[in-house]
């Protein structure tokens, strides 16, 4: 149950997010996060809001995908006091990574992770900034299941819902702070 300050916090979250008509091609409303980031007190409240939903899973590592997933985990893993595990595009990391590739609508993308970075059993909480088709975040926690990480849910900023991303990691929770239906 969201009180009236989550409500208020949202509302302030909402309309710093710009809707970009036709990027990065035509027909897509792109949602453009940087008016949110430099506004550092709205920001600082899409954290607290974002750790206030993920305190009660009890992780033990939050992992993000590059880039705009770190800007939201970080903080969030601080706040909550664990550790965060970045996750990067090929060839971003040093020493040995494991790697996951999933599809695309064009094509395939790869995601990349330091081996030994999350030890079996662990729990782990993937956030990023949108969930939109989901194929991010599903190649993220297979990636972490491979290193024996118990992926127990997945927290985002905003949820496109109407691309049903969700559908792509049915075996955690997922929460997101604002729901876009269209």
């Amino acid at each position: 149950m969201m009180n009236e300050s989550q409500s208020e916090a949202l509302a302030r979250i909402d309309a710093l997010i710009a809707n970009v008509p036709d990027f990065p091609k035509p027909g897509i409303q792109f949602k453009d996060i940087t008016p949110l980031l430099a506004s550092s007190e709205v920001f600082a409240e899409s954290i607290e809001l974002l750790a206030e939903k993920s305190q009660t899973l009890g992780a033990d590592l939050i992992a993000a995908p590059e880039s705009r997933g770190f800007l939201f985990g970080l903080p969030v893993a601080q706040k909550l006091g664990i550790g965060f595990i970045p996750i990067r595009k090929p060839g971003k990391l040093p020493g040995e990574t494991i790697s996951v590739e999933y599809d695309l609508e064009y094509g395939t993308d790869t995601v990349e992770m330091r081996a030994g970075a999350i030890q079996p059993g662990q729990k782990v909480l993937l956030i990023d900034d949108v969930l939109a088709t989901g194929g991010t975040i599903a190649a993220c926690e297979k990636l972490a299941e491979k290193q024996g990480g118990v992926v127990i849910g997945a927290g985002f900023l905003m949820e496109l819902s109407f691309l049903n991303g969700r559908n792509l990691i049915p075996d955690c929770e997922v929460f997101s702070l604002l729901e876009i239906q269209d």
